[in-house]
């Protein structure tokens, strides 16, 4: 379960935070969402790793580690992209699904939302939910909107 994977990094004194849709939904009008998208600080990716792969399934990918929790429909990824390396600093507590969790702060959110919204690599459907969570997090603090690239302010308008 999710109490589990978050209580493990608790306990081993690994900083995270939650990214993604999640997090969104800390900032802005839920929606349901079967992912929860975490950052893990950087130097402690490699022992969140072992630890994690004690307890549950972990997959690595080029820029992501996949958990699979035990009786869960929940989805866990764990961003290993550089780029979001200092959100970590940043986070805030919050709660997320319930359970107290380290929430990435809402400018480096919508930073991540931006990077992926452009990324081309990522799958159309993909993209459009990134525009769809850039326009929540605008909604809730339309200061944000001055963050935004005026290009990706285009597809969210249009």
């Amino acid at each position: 379960m999710i109490e589990a994977l978050i209580k493990l990094l608790d306990d081993a004194g690994i900083r995270y935070c939650v990214i993604g849709g999640q997090a969104v939904n800390y900032y802005a009008e839920p929606l349901v969402s079967l992912d929860l998208d975490l950052v893990v600080a950087t130097e402690k990716l490699d022992e969140a790793e072992t630890l994690l792969a004690e307890h549950f399934e972990v997959r690595r990918f080029p820029h992501s580690m996949n958990i699979t929790p035990e009786q869960s429909d929940l989805r866990v990824q764990i961003q290993t992209d550089p780029r979001y390396g200092d959100f970590v600093e940043r986070a805030r507590p919050g709660e997320v699904l319930g359970i107290p969790m380290s929430v990435a702060d809402k400018r480096d959110l919508l930073r991540g939302k931006v990077w992926a919204a452009g990324d081309s690599s990522r799958r159309a459907s993909k993209r459009q939910k990134d525009l769809v969570d850039i326009a929540r997090l605008i909604e809730g603090d339309p200061a944000l909107e001055t963050l935004v690239p005026p290009e990706i302010m285009r597809r969210i308008e249009s």
